[in-house]
């Protein structure tokens, strides 16, 4: 194997594979990155089992072959490289790749092609169409909902699925942690068939939105019963699905929150930023005091320290008062973007609503905590 590459396109493609590499796996093939060699292309590929990726690029290439080679390795050693400069790669017999670029020369252990897994890119399924930025917000204002605990492994992904209402063709993505819960919806254009919900992992997720925060085009989506693939311009992007039964979001969603507070978003989240440096881990709650046209926001911790501060709101519904996790109020507030946000509340033990009038198809759902 034989060829040559400019360091900019080599770089950016080991970027996408690099997140891929399961460092921790016990199995060292799964460390390396496979590199094939033909017709002026180079197709890399990475895989951790669950989550594949292969991406393929122009070079020129001298002579045709395949090895794999240390992910973590290579991509220091390239990153390392001047911006604009060529690199030229080189295995005679598959066991030792040696790099050059301008003065530098490296040599370095490789593993065989044959002992890397296949990665079976092949789906039978359903398929969408769906414009990258559009798929791209739907993920990047409810990831954060996703949950960490692994015992409640049905929670560490985004739920995915597609209805058609009225005509209308509907994906939806909810994520959830069982404290609070994000739901975003947004209607595609085209004849789609529906998608029963299905359960996207948490590194895919996280992944697949590095990929799309780079582009602006129309991606293709294939969903299978236990496998997802991305087809992203040169990228094919292959995940598993969780198997477990996403809880039915549609029975959190509280209908009948009629007490509402309008409130600006800068200051609410500034306010809550403020107020929260007296919280701790062990006492993260803010209390939320609300009277009319006013919102009191006070903490105290457990060494007594308090914090307290009033603003000016639009309210005229019953006097509440409430506690939430700080942390958890600030996501769902970066997370919307409208300059007043509205927040329904019940009782001062139900969970609570938040949304922007300029979208409604975004909705967030918070647990409050006991005060």
């Amino acid at each position: 194997m034989k060829f040559k590459i400019s360091r900019s396109n080599f770089f950016k493609t080991l970027t996408h594979l690099q997140g891929i590499v399961d460092k921790k796996n016990t199995l060292p093939i799964l460390a390396n990155i496979l590199l094939e060699a033909k017709n002026n292309q180079l197709t890399l590929s990475s895989t951790d089992m669950d989550l594949s990726i292969v991406e393929k690029i122009k070079c020129n290439v001298m002579e045709d072959g395949a090895t794999t080679i240390n992910s973590q390795i290579l991509y220091d050693i390239v990153r390392k490289i001047d911006e604009n400069s060529e690199i030229e790669i080189i295995s005679n017999n598959g066991k030792i790749l040696t790099l050059r670029s301008n003065g530098s020369r490296f040599s370095l252990s490789c593993l065989p092609q044959t002992d890397y897994p296949i990665i079976e890119k092949d789906n039978v399924g359903t398929d969408i169409v769906i414009n990258s930025k559009i798929l791209f917000k739907l993920i990047d204002k409810t990831k954060f909902a996703i949950s960490n605990e692994e015992t409640r492994y049905f929670l560490n992904g985004l739920y995915f699925n597609i209805n058609n209402e009225n005509n209308v063709n509907i994906v939806t993505l909810v994520g959830t942690d069982g404290h609070r819960l994000a739901k975003f919806s947004h209607e595609i254009e085209g004849k789609v068939d529906q998608v029963t919900g299905v359960i996207i992992p948490k590194k895919t997720i996280y992944e697949l939105s590095k990929l799309l925060s780079e582009i602006n085009i129309d991606i293709k989506i294939s969903v299978s019963s236990n496998k997802i693939v991305f087809l992203i311009e040169n990228i094919i992007f292959i995940s598993k699905l969780i198997d477990g039964s996403f809880p039915d979001y549609k029975r959190v969603i509280p209908s009948d929150n009629t007490n509402i507070l309008n409130v600006n978003r800068d200051k609410l989240l500034s306010a809550v930023d403020r107020v929260s440096t007296v919280a701790n881990e062990k006492s993260p709650v803010i209390k939320f005091k609300l009277l009319k046209d006013i919102l009191n926001l006070n903490t105290i911790n457990n060494d007594s320290s308090t914090a307290s501060e009033d603003l000016e709101t639009s309210y005229d519904g019953n006097e509440i008062e409430i506690g939430f996790n700080s942390k958890y109020i600030m996501d769902i507030v970066n997370n919307l973007e409208d300059n007043e946000i509205s927040i329904n509340l019940k009782d001062n033990t139900s969970p609570i609503i938040a949304q922007e009038k300029s979208n409604r198809n975004l909705v967030y759902v918070l647990m409050p905590m006991r005060v």
